[in-house]
């Protein structure tokens, strides 16, 4: 072959190259000719309209975790180029914040954004994915379990093969464990709390009511109405951005952090699971990976708001202490209580089994690794922190 041969070889076998890789391309004709013009313009595609999703939390409005909720809409749209478009609403929206998981399993909702323990009257395993027992370890501890432990084929067990349910979840951002909350005095012994009317939800309404509380469980929309009329005495809700968006310090001034009432809860992201599989690969992957970005950002803008506004409600007059240690000893006996009567489950005692093997290899590294953050805090900034 002269070099003439070779040099007309090496377009050829370019423009074919390029002719395939080129959707959309044509003139191509026996023997590798191409029709004139065929580069002269790039071809022009007409955009297909965005799949819109509806998503409802279980939240309302105003709350902070409608921010949370929107770092995950935006990686979703950004990530998939314009492909998929989230109508974000609040709580009420289309159903109630207790019923989101109804409204997704329906198809009333594309999308949810809430937590486990809001359709726990539906079978009480649903609490051990985020207010379950607590064994020692974090909400980032239990996170962890749910994605490298086991926890997330327990979490497809219960939802799809126990309870016949349409929906694929996942769980994101680790939780700081949650205040205790907010009450009118001081409390400082169990029997201060005994007999007072509190909202909680889950099994944390278990396990508080077996230390003699009177419990009830209403969505974060109803809790400071609830307070106002007298119908609670007591409150908790998660965290004081959230707390003090609803006006929490108006009606209570001493605020407890710390406590093993739901140490370790994630946000949980559900998804209509037939619309999910109905989805390009691809746009499913979004969906479900950007849970794990967003729980990044989660983070990150907790630790921010989180802090800012508990020195907000400080400056405002509220008390802040730190729950005595006889009421979290009092705490973990009385999970010692209600795990044996949980553990008459077989779902759950394979769980809680699952769970506390975890929390036994995982914890002893965590705790052993950890430096004392305490010491070089208070080395740092003497006198500030007096527990």
């Amino acid at each position: 072959m002269n070099t003439k041969d070779k040099s007309e070889g090496k377009k050829s076998v370019e423009v074919s190259r390029r002719s395939f890789l080129t959707k959309g391309a044509t003139g191509v004709v026996a023997g590798g000719a191409v029709a004139s013009g065929l580069f002269a313009a790039p071809a022009v595609h007409a955009q297909p309209a965005p799949m819109v999703l509806k998503m409802q939390t279980s939240w309302p409005s105003s709350d902070i975790w409608m921010t949370f909720a929107q770092q995950y809409v935006d990686r979703v749209e950004a990530m998939s180029g314009g492909r998929l478009k989230i109508d974000l609403l609040p709580a009420g929206a289309v159903v109630a914040a207790f019923q989101v998981l109804d409204g997704v399993n329906d198809g009333v909702i594309d999308i949810a954004h809430s937590v486990p323990v809001y359709w726990y009257g539906k079978n009480k395993a649903a609490s051990l994915f985020g207010t379950g027992p607590v064994f020692g370890g974090s909400a980032t501890t239990m996170l962890s379990w749910y994605y490298a432990g086991g926890g997330q084929e327990f979490y497809r067990e219960l939802t799809q093969d126990v309870m016949g349910l349409d929906i694929v979840g996942r769980l994101g951002f680790p939780m700081p464990a949650q205040p205790f909350g907010w009450f009118k005095n001081q409390i400082n012994a169990v029997s201060d709390i005994e007999g007072l009317k509190y909202r909680t939800v889950g099994l944390a309404a278990d396990l508080l009511q077996s230390m003699g509380m009177s419990v009830a469980q209403l969505p974060g929309g109803e809790i400071v109405p609830a307070m106002e009329r007298g119908v609670i005495d007591a409150f908790e809700f998660n965290n004081p951005s959230s707390d003090m968006r609803f006006g929490a310090q108006d009606v209570a001034k001493n605020y407890y952090l710390s406590s093993y009432h739901q140490a370790s809860e994630s946000f949980e992201f559900l998804f209509n699971k037939a619309l999910l599989e109905d989805m390009d690969p691809d746009l499913q992957a979004i969906l479900l990976h950007s849970v794990e970005a967003a729980s990044t950002s989660n983070t990150a803008l907790a630790m921010d708001n989180y802090s800012a506004d508990l020195q907000k409600l400080q400056d405002e007059g509220v008390e802040v202490h730190r729950t005595s240690k006889d009421i979290l000893a009092a705490q973990l006996d009385a999970w010692d209580k209600l795990i044996p009567t949980l553990e008459e489950d077989s779902f759950m005692k394979r769980v809680l089994d699952s769970q506390r093997a975890w929390v036994e290899r995982v914890t002893y590294y965590e705790l052993m690794n950890a430096p004392d953050y305490q010491l070089a805090y208070e080395h740092y900034f003497p006198g500030k922190l007096k527990l």
